[in-house]
């Protein structure tokens, strides 16, 4: 994909991309339109028609509102920019511009670790990779791991840098197929797991210079 205002190639950096889940969003989508249309056809049966029509549209409409919602959430990189497409609107920001780099856990029988770019006013979360208690997982493809690196490389900031090296490292470990104790976003995880914090914990200076 190239992008259309830098002209560059726009590479997805989605973990998992909404089409993977678009069958069971679709099935989700049916389900709560039909519990929508049961739940008005049986309020009719004490409530005016009106009334019934709008208890079916508060039942089924957050959900049929999530699905679209989570449909139309794509994040690229094109250059150095994110670029975070939502429902309403899209999100930038630029690496190149950032104020704040940071990796994130978010501890959990299902783990993710994630980049925290700050830039002024706004924060974005990319996701790096997602691992189990069982020791399987997933992390972020290889195109995306190395477009993240190299923009983060250009950073001016110590953490951008620090960051970008790591990321470089998980790919050399995927390379090799090293096992998940060799790659430094699985080790950054089991920093946090040792823990045993239940809130989401950002790696700090120390933290990361251990994943190195």
């Amino acid at each position: 994909m190239v992008d259309g205002e830098t002209g560059q190639s726009a590479v997805g950096i989605d973990l998992v991309a909404p089409e993977v889940f678009a069958p069971m969003l679709r099935r989700l989508a049916l389900a709560a339109l039909g519990i929508g249309v049961g739940a008005a056809l049986l309020s009719a049966l004490w409530l005016s028609w009106p009334y019934a029509i709008l208890l079916g549209l508060v039942v089924a409409v957050p959900t049929i509102g999530y699905v679209f919602a989570f449909r139309s959430r794509r994040m690229w990189l094109s250059g150095s920019v994110i670029r975070a497409h939502r429902l309403f609107g899209e999100r930038t920001i630029d690496l190149a511009a950032a104020t704040g780099v940071q990796l994130l856990v978010f501890p959990g029988r299902l783990s993710r670790i994630v980049l925290k770019v700050t830039a002024g006013p706004d924060t974005q979360l990319v996701p790096l990779a997602m691992y189990t208690d069982a020791g399987s997982g997933k992390e972020l493809h290889v195109l995306g791991l190395r477009k993240l690196a190299d923009a983060l490389a250009a950073s001016e900031l110590a953490a951008g840098v620090a960051v970008s090296e790591i990321l470089v490292q998980q790919l050399r470990a995927e390379a090799r197929d090293a096992g998940l104790g060799e790659r430094p976003l699985y080790r950054g995880v089991q920093l946090v797991r040792a823990k045993d914090s239940v809130s989401s914990v950002v790696l700090s200076d120390r933290e990361v210079a251990q994943l190195l």
